[in-house]
């Protein structure tokens, strides 16, 4: 594919006159109403080869952007409600991380598949399916979900500086725009580097939460307990907020968008068989690192109901207090160790929700800004509600904007999973690669689930306010 203004070299080859893209006619489906438009991320379009090796290397070969898409299901927003979660309720809430990590591998293979097959991200997508005003509308939903996302990690990377440095959090909160600068640095360097970094970020946390696993020394009895649903949660409002929380800090709306780019990067062969061969490896990709993703959630929550659940410690909400408790609690060296692998969480967050920022903003509006100017944005936005709150109302208000965070992303997540459910069930979208008819059903019954949930937990809290 040729980007620019190029004309067709062949006859049957047609063009998008809007984004300047030839698309041979082989791999056009009549479902869109475009050709295939120029793709986001464009810097790093096709530009890892894929092995053609055995299927270990190619499976290495594919993997990375499973991880990327991973960070955003442990990064600091998790934190929060996982903490929270423990600390409250012990155990009890573990089946909705395993519950959320398992609707999100579904979601996530339904984004990868849709844009290894369609070569358009879901924001692409939905701008070719959608009206205008509708389009738009999502995009400004979507913005809005990216700004929370954004929050929560400039949040946590400014407390776990606070927390190493003795950094006050205002300033914590200024210095994450320089975030920006290693995303680009990195960028520039290759996608294999980010790729490379953000998985050396994803073992520093997962090293430092075994250790402090291996200090709580929890009751496995009851983890195991903790796995099984139960019914409280459908008459507790405070546990429902808290699971809403943690289902908007797990599955979360900017991945999907995220996921269904960066697997173009890929060099896949753009036929039935070679797409049919990415759509296999880059779920593998995705359910290997989603299932990490799920084994540091679930520590977290852990050592938080080992350690604060039952000690006369289950008030403990915030980042700040676990971290002030885990010492005489656990012994020297684990607030250290919980404080750096925040540190790792937040950093590791930040370079993949600024990727997203910029993937919704050109496949929904089609503009095209610097990198650079497109990643500042996302970050201002997010930086000026953490520095007026942690100003005003210190460490307890931005942990409690955190939290809020998380529940705002799961309200907005239903705008995502609808339209991507909808259009990897179109066979005239999709051709031979539309959902199968049993998976169809479950990814609808999940989106009914979420938007259900979210539903539920806006009539907890206008109900609570009006009593």
């Amino acid at each position: 594919m040729t980007l620019g203004n190029p004309t067709p070299t062949e006859p049957h080859d047609v063009v998008d006159d809007a984004d300047a893209i030839v698309v041979p006619a082989s791999t056009a489906i009549p479902g869109w109403r475009r050709t295939r438009e120029a793709p986001s991320l464009a810097e790093v379009y096709r530009s890892v080869p894929v092995s053609r090796g055995n299927w270990f290397r190619k499976l290495l070969s594919f993997g990375g952007p499973g991880y990327l898409v991973a960070v955003g299901y442990m990064d600091p927003g998790n934190w929060a409600t996982d903490l929270a979660g423990g600390a409250q309720f012990g155990y009890a809430l573990l089946y909705v991380i395993l519950l959320s990590n398992l609707m999100a591998v579904l979601l996530q293979g339904l984004a990868s598949k849709l844009g290894i097959v369609t070569g358009r991200d879901l924001a692409q997508a939905c701008r070719d399916a959608y009206p205008k005003r509708m389009s738009f509308a999502l995009w400004v939903i979507a913005e809005l979900a990216i700004a929370a996302c954004d929050l929560a990690e400039v949040i946590g990377t400014a407390i776990a500086l606070q927390l190493l440095f003795n950094i006050p959090l205002p300033l914590g909160v200024t210095i994450t725009a320089l975030d920006v600068l290693i995303v680009l640095w990195l960028q520039n360097k290759g996608f294999r580097l980010l790729e490379a970094m953000v998985i050396a970020l994803v073992a520093v946390v997962g090293v430092c939460f075994l250790f402090e696993l291996i200090l709580a020394r929890p009751d496995v009895g009851a983890v195991m307990r903790g796995f099984i649903p139960g019914p409280a949660i459908l008459h507790d409002s405070s546990m429902l907020y808290i699971a809403i929380g943690i289902l908007g800090a797990t599955v979360m709306p900017h991945n999907l968008y995220l996921h269904s780019s960066i697997v173009q990067t890929r060099k896949y062969e753009e036929t039935v068989a070679g797409k049919r061969e990415a759509v296999r490896y880059a779920f593998a990709d995705s359910t290997i690192a989603l299932t990490f993703a799920l084994g540091i959630n679930a520590a977290i929550l852990i050592v938080a109901a080992a350690t604060f659940h039952g000690t006369g410690n289950s008030n403990v909400a915030e980042i700040q207090d676990a971290w002030k408790l885990l010492t005489p609690l656990l012994g020297a060296g684990a607030s250290t160790v919980f404080a750096l692998a925040l540190l790792a969480s937040g950093q590791n967050s930040t370079l993949t929700g600024t990727l997203a920022g910029q993937i919704v903003m050109e496949g929904f509006l089609n503009i095209r800004l610097q990198p650079w100017v497109r990643r500042l944005i996302t970050r201002l936005i997010a930086i000026v509600p953490a520095v007026v709150v942690s100003i005003l109302y210190g460490a307890r208000g931005t942990s409690q904007l955190l939290v809020l965070s998380q529940v705002i992303l799961s309200l907005q997540l239903s705008f995502a999973v609808f339209p991507l459910v909808s259009f990897t069930s179109d066979r005239a979208k999709m051709g031979e690669f539309v959902n199968a008819r049993w998976l169809t059903v479950l990814a609808w019954t999940i989106a009914v689930v979420i938007a259900s949930l979210n539903a539920w937990l806006l009539f907890q809290i206008a109900r609570d306010w009006l009593s």
